[in-house]
């Protein structure tokens, strides 16, 4: 028996954002928060939404010093001036840690700041009262997170230097392809790496299931199939489309047998030496599909599929795969370790705290304290 959460409603199309006006007075919002960072502002897109829900006659009250890995204190400080402000309702316009704090935000309306009392604990019920949150609706801009279908928040604990999680639910995604056009390349790759590694970990997790394989499976074929050429031409619709549809259900895939292996070393990489979310989940990508090979090699070929890789043995199902992704991230220029690391031992010495923090319930092979330092240096090795 496998068990499998589905999301919440989604709007998905090009042009669907100008309706968050229209949805909005369908919630009933009167007064309503929108989050955002400083670059979405500069792209003119802010602008767009704003226009949109005003147009709808209702009141905005701005926030827009959102973060990367939305920090604790500025989901606090966001979620104190809509309290002050009393509105009805949250927008939150951007990447995963916009959104993220967007989701914060919803929290703290209808219970006690700080953000921090509200960490998920391992096998305990979530912590405040989630039964009357007001109206949130998020809109993305980049293909990656899938934070928009995830009844969650990620959150950077700054005392102790954690990514921590917190329970959210969400009234409304609006998945509009045209928000990502012009993205930079750079973020292109990387967000949508991320969205890969989410596909990735739910269809080689220990526990997959019908849903998770079906929805990681596209969205492995889609990232594979378009993601170079969103890199190559951010103008290109199509591949844009394609990118936004398979973050998405990338998302929705690890709704079940959540994340592993690659997010679980991430996780803390992230956080120690300052690396962006997607690079950090996928440096090791290679290095761990060789990795588990031996454990999953049915696992793998729905992987290897995107790439059109078939009729191939359980012993080179590994190193063919392996092959592939390297060729893809080399394709769209993923930075390597080294431009955020000095040295191979600066990387080594997360080791102790990634098998402190991290459990690896997921993976499909058990993991040592030996095999993530194997993983990490071969990883750097490979790519410096």
């Amino acid at each position: 028996m496998s068990s499998w959460n589905s999301p919440n409603k989604v709007l998905y199309g090009t042009g669907s954002s100008k309706t968050v006006g229209q949805q909005l007075v369908k919630f009933g919002c009167k007064k309503v928060i929108v989050v955002y960072d400083k670059g979405i502002e500069a792209a003119g897109i802010v602008a767009k939404i704003l226009g949109y829900i005003e147009e709808a006659g209702i009141e905005i009250v701005k926030y827009g010093d959102c973060l990367s890995d939305a920090p604790d204190y500025t989901i606090n400080e966001a979620g104190a001036l809509a309290r002050k402000e009393n509105v009805d309702g949250v927008v939150a316009v951007g990447g995963g840690s916009s959104l993220d704090t967007g989701k914060g935000v919803c929290i703290l309306l209808s219970n006690e700041p700080p953000i921090q009392q509200y960490f998920a604990q391992p096998s305990k019920p979530p912590a405040g009262d989630i039964s009357n949150l007001k109206p949130l609706i998020l809109l993305p801009t980049t293909a990656g997170t899938g934070s928009e279908v995830t009844p969650g928040g990620a959150v950077a604990d700054t005392e102790h230097n954690t990514k921590e999680n917190f329970v959210c639910p969400i009234s409304l995604g609006i998945i509009d392809p045209e928000l990502t056009l012009g993205l930079p390349a750079s973020v292109t790759a990387t967000t949508g790496m991320d969205a890969f590694c989410h596909a990735f970990e739910a269809v080689t997790s220990n526990d997959p299931n019908p849903f998770s394989n079906l929805y990681g499976g596209k969205a492995l074929s889609l990232v594979a199939k378009y993601l170079a050429r969103a890199c190559k031409d951010g103008s290109d619709l199509e591949a844009r489309e394609g990118l936004h549809l398979a973050a998405t259900m990338a998302s929705m895939s690890i709704l079940g047998p959540y994340c592993n292996i690659p997010h679980d070393i991430g996780a803390v990489i992230c956080m120690d030496h300052n690396i962006p979310h997607g690079i950090a989940v996928s440096a090791c990508l290679p290095e761990i599909i060789k990795f588990i090979a031996p454990a999953c090699p049915e696992k793998l070929r729905i992987v290897a599929k995107a790439f059109g890789i078939e009729d191939v043995s359980d012993a080179e199902i590994g190193d063919k795969l392996s092959k592939a992704v390297l060729n893809l991230m080399n394709e769209v220029n993923m930075p390597p370790l080294s431009k955020f690391i000095k040295t191979k031992e600066d990387l080594l010495a997360s080791v102790p705290k990634i098998m402190e923090t991290q459990n690896f319930f997921f993976s499909s092979r058990p993991v040592t304290e030996g095999d993530v330092t194997d993983i990490l240096s071969k990883s750097w090795d490979l790519r410096n």
